[in-house]
């Protein structure tokens, strides 16, 4: 029964964090095609890439392994023991704080006072307010550890919620400001994150019965306190697990940050371009967040309950493997159909997309261009996601060890190409390095799968090839945009860029009629799947049914005896 219940809570809370994640996604999103019609893109690169690097550097080292080590084991650890190490991040913190505020002060390049004055004032309060929210973290871990599911969900929004909202007044209000209202709301919405940890676990330890299996039963158990016996201040065993998980974070950090890093360490892209390839980067990924995430997670829980890991092919069985087949060549198909329509029409619509977003200050530079190459590597990673989540479901554990020091030769190559290409490309080189690390992803995947169907009867890479009335289709579909484009978009007025809106449209319902028409493979397995829900919604609903009657009968039986 506890073991159900941790797993609904988990399941709950995962599902909370997607609610939140798309929630925090879509607010910045409104939010940054409402702010750049006040900023200039150097105040973008400034805050979205050289000041918020400061802030999860400062994170990642004072908290991140400790927050990691103490989750591990839940209940089992002495929460005192835990509670004094996870305090171990303030003293940390201090140091870090200190340290890489020097650095981003003193070591790497100042933007041009005239353009993003206070800067220094930025870099002091970016770090603050990172030091400022460690003061919460045993309450956070609370919150984790026991699952409080939605107070981390309220708490993270009001987070978000006072940032965007002060930074909006301040930025509209007072533009005269510049740094120091981005300044400001970055150091209140910490402020306002701490206050509201404290205020609630403050209400609940008051309010608690005695009974309570909460392990904090008074506030001064928020701070540090010796343990009583002979136990040490806090567990040997935690301390060594914190240094092992940092040690493993810090590649993780560099794959996630690299591209900020990059920027801010070598001084390959002005400030300006820095801003617009961070606001090019997150449109980008939308697709990549909002479709493809949710085909490689459903796919990747598919094929790892369906295969047997590490077992050839001959050891698995066959209906079974016909099945993985099908849907690993439809998952594929589908992928590269999504990858291929927003390639075609992104290269059209890329222009007028960022001008209606952000204006002039986007559409009218490099962005543009930034985005059409996007579009390239949005298609290469809907290919490698759907393979990889094949590829992991059928490895050993030791395929999959060894594939993860692949992940490090990888990594050390994107971001050894993203250095000098970006010198030679400008921010597009960016982008060039993210492509090349996805194609020698795809091709490690696409040689793993064909030998693992080699001398089989399966060929679910054939999935990667559209038909060819589809690709003559959006062969013709990419000409007539782009003509459209070239005519109708974007000098001329609202009346045309509609007429080019309208055209695109007409093209793009051309294409999945040509989808619908020639993929029939396709478009049999999703009608099948869709036969096949409501189907088993049909017999759930017959069944609920059903014993519903029968315990209406068995309650009359007994009436009438």
């Amino acid at each position: 029964m506890a073991s159900n219940k941790l797993l609904a809570s988990a399941t709950k809370q995962a599902s909370y964090n997607m609610v939140f994640q798309v929630a925090f996604r879509v607010m910045t999103f409104l939010l940054n095609a409402f702010l750049l019609r006040y900023i200039s893109k150097e105040m973008v690169g400034v805050v979205n890439v050289r000041l918020t690097l400061l802030y999860t550097t400062i994170i990642f080292v004072s908290h991140e392994a400790f927050r990691r080590a103490c989750l591990s084991g839940g209940d089992r650890h002495n929460w005192k023991q835990t509670v004094n190490l996870i305090w171990c991040t303030v003293p940390l913190g201090f140091v870090c704080t200190g340290v890489f505020t020097a650095v981003w002060l003193y070591l790497l390049e100042r933007p041009d006072p005239e353009t993003i004055p206070h800067y220094s004032l930025g870099v002091i309060a970016f770090a603050a307010s990172a030091f400022v929210e460690l003061f919460a973290d045993q309450l956070w871990l609370m919150t984790q550890a026991l699952l409080f599911v939605r107070l981390k969900v309220v708490i993270d929004s009001l987070w978000i919620a006072v940032r965007c909202v002060t930074t909006v007044i301040l930025v509209v209000y007072f533009p005269h400001l510049g740094l120091i209202a981005f300044s400001i709301a970055q150091v209140m919405g910490s402020v306002a994150l701490v206050l509201a940890y404290y205020a609630y676990f403050t209400y609940y330890i008051r309010t608690a019965s005695a009974d309570d299996s909460f392990p904090l039963k008074t506030i001064r158990d928020f701070f540090p306190i010796w343990p009583t016996g002979k136990k040490p201040w806090t567990s040997p065993e935690l301390a060594r697990l914190t240094w092992s998980f940092f040690k493993q974070g810090i590649l993780k950090q560099l794959l996630t940050e690299g591209e900020r890093y990059v920027m801010t360490i070598f001084d390959v892209l002005s400030f300006g371009d820095q801003g617009v390839y961070d606001i090019i980067n997150n449109l980008g990924s939308l697709a990549a967040r909002f479709i493809f995430l949710p085909i490689e997670d459903g796919g990747y829980l598919f094929f790892g309950q369906s295969l047997k890991r590490g077992k050839p092919i001959r050891d698995q069985e066959k209906e079974s493997l016909a099945l993985v087949s099908r849907v690993l060549q439809s998952l594929l198909k589908v992928v590269v159909l999504i990858g291929l329509i927003i390639l075609v029409f992104g290269y059209a619509y890329s222009f007028l997309a960022l001008d209606i977003y952000a204006g002039e200050m986007l559409s009218s530079g490099s962005g543009p261009s930034l985005l059409r190459w996007y579009c390239v590597y949005v298609l290469l990673i809907a290919i490698n996601g759907t393979t990889e989540c094949f590829v992991f479901a059928a490895m050993s554990q030791e395929e999959v060890d060894r594939y993860n020091k692949k992940m490090l030769v990888f990594s050390v190559l994107f971001l050894t190409s993203a250095v000098y290409l970006t010198r030679w490309l400008g921010s597009v080189g960016f982008i060039f390095a993210n492509c090349l690390n996805m194609l020698a992803r795809i091709v490690h995947s696409l040689y793993f799968i064909l030998g693992y169907y080699r001398n089989s009867q399966w060929s679910p890479l054939s999935g990667l090839v559209p038909s060819g009335w589809v690709s003559a289709v959006l062969v013709v579909s990419w000409m007539v945009t782009s003509s459209s484009e070239m005519m109708l978009c974007c000098d001329q007025g609202w009346p045309y860029r509609i007429l080019h809106i309208a055209i695109g449209a007409v093209c793009l319902l051309v294409v999945m009629a040509t989808i619908l028409l020639t993929e029939r493979d396709l478009v049999l397995f999703v009608r099948e799947q869709w036969l096949s829900r409501s189907q088993q919604r049909d017999e759930s609903k017959s069944k609920q049914d059903q014993k519903a009657t029968n315990i209406g009968r068995q309650k009359d039986s007994k009436k009438q005896s």
